[in-house]
């Protein structure tokens, strides 16, 4: 029988449960290619692009960027936007990484699982595509410690194949891994003389064999506006690279270097360790041969080598005693045209605007030196023992300073070219005089031959 519904009772709305939001995660990814060729560079492009649209397409991602390196190998921990990647996830600002490889990431085992563990400690996952592992799932670490070893041993067979077929060329004489030098231009390992260029390397030959000194000749090319290849200022220690380097010449000298290994990529100077190629003619030569050797001859006079190699310990009875009274630096010994003399450093770098002072004849300064300690000759044992230093004035004034307190003021005389020329140096500039003519006519005669 039908009952009358209770109007009493509490009837209650059960709204629809609404899921809660999760938060969009933050999502990177790095690229990466071993090399710089346009070929490479337009893949590192496209996949840039790729990732970018690639994350932005899913709704439960937020993108971040792509984090790509240039030309720079797996092995190497300087990669510029790995290492901001990683300190980036490091400040909590990426929840996933993704990557194409193992190998993009890194080839190093070790530095590999050192790197993801210390991501999983702080909850970043990285996916990397081609294996299809989380870093952070189950077996990601097993799998990725054995793939890493793997990776690292593709690695180190890559690079001693490399090596060998490196090698081998060396060996037939073939130029290899030539980079861009000043006075070459290099397109697809073609190598051209650049004409401008050129001629400031010619300029920097033939002063240095007029007598001109390294300082002096950075100097004047920072003066004239000059820069070097990448656009820096001109040293001593760059002029002197170039005077000494024999592909100025047309020949080359392989493996002045070498990588220790394949891991750190550590290139250190050959000593020996390895075997060097030396190969003629291999391109275009900028300086004859003949100069080239004679500029050789008077870098070993100026910086008095023994053996190949300028001994550290190397010092002359003046150096650091002679002290500028005009701006306070020491003297410091250059030679030009096969004589030495003393000048103050300031006016060797930067010329006499920076500093006035005179440069002083050394065969001059040991006679009068020998004059002030009351030697008839110069005594280097004497000087030690009772000189602690010379300051040197305008007027041509040396005023020497005793360990005991006592002084002594001299003065010096210029003297003419004629007069400072010992028998020696002369005979020497007449060999050389001779040795030119020579081989200007050996030169003269070959050509003629070669017409006829």
């Amino acid at each position: 029988m039908y009952k009358e519904r209770d109007m009493s009772r509490v009837i209650r709305t059960i709204q629809p449960r609404v899921q809660a939001i999760l938060p969009r995660k933050r999502v990177a990814a790095y690229a990466r290619v071993s090399s710089d060729k346009e070929t490479m560079l337009e893949s590192l492009a496209a996949q840039i692009s790729y990732y970018g649209s690639y994350i932005q397409r899913n709704p439960k991602w937020l993108y971040v960027g792509v984090y790509a390196d240039e030309g720079l190998t797996g092995t190497k921990d300087n990669r510029p936007e790995f290492q901001r990647l990683i300190a980036d996830c490091y400040a909590a600002k990426i929840d996933m990484v993704i990557t194409k490889s193992l190998s993009r990431f890194s080839r190093n085992t070790l530095d590999t699982l050192n790197i993801l563990r210390e991501l999983k400690q702080r909850g970043v996952d990285v996916f990397f595509e081609r294996e299809n592992i989380h870093s952070n799932s189950g077996d990601g670490e097993l799998m990725l410690s054995i793939l890493s070893s793997f990776a690292q041993e593709e690695s180190r067979s890559v690079s001693e194949n490399c090596k060998w077929r490196i090698r081998k060329k060396m060996e037939q004489g073939e130029l290899v891994n030539l980079r861009e030098m000043f006075g070459y231009t290099i397109t697809k390992g073609r190598v051209e003389i650049d004409r401008e260029r050129a001629e400031i390397v010619r300029s920097i030959f033939f002063d240095y064999l007029d007598g001109v000194g390294t300082a002096e000749l950075a100097r004047r090319l920072t003066e004239a506006g000059a820069t070097t290849l990448r656009g820096g200022q001109w040293t001593a220690g760059k002029i002197l690279g170039m005077l000494k380097n024999e592909k100025y010449m047309g020949d080359a000298l392989s493996q002045k270097k070498y990588v220790i290994d394949h891991l750190s990529k550590r290139v250190v100077w050959n000593h020996g360790e390895r075997p060097m190629y030396y190969a003629e003619e291999t391109h275009k030569a900028i300086i004859e041969k003949f100069v080239f050797e004679q500029v050789q001859l008077r870098i070993a006079e100026d910086l008095n080598i023994v053996g190949g190699h300028r001994p550290n310990n190397l010092r002359y009875p003046f150096s650091g005693r002679i002290v500028c009274r005009n701006c306070g630096k020491h003297y410091k010994r250059i030679t030009k045209r096969g004589m030495a003399y003393w000048h103050c450093s300031t006016t060797v770098q930067f010329g006499t605007s920076a500093c006035h002072s005179k440069r002083i004849p050394e065969a001059t300064l040991l006679d009068i030196t020998a004059q002030a300690t009351g030697m008839s000759e110069f005594s280097e044992d004497v000087f030690e023992t009772q000189i602690d230093h010379i300051r040197a004035a305008d007027g041509n004034f040396l005023l020497y300073i005793f360990k005991d307190g006592r002084t002594v003021q001299t003065i010096w005389q210029d003297r003419s070219r004629a007069d400072s020329w010992t028998d020696k140096m002369k005979q020497a500039a007449r060999e050389k005089s001779l040795l030119m003519k020579e081989m200007h006519r050996d030169g003269s005669d070959s050509e003629a031959g070669t017409q006829n």
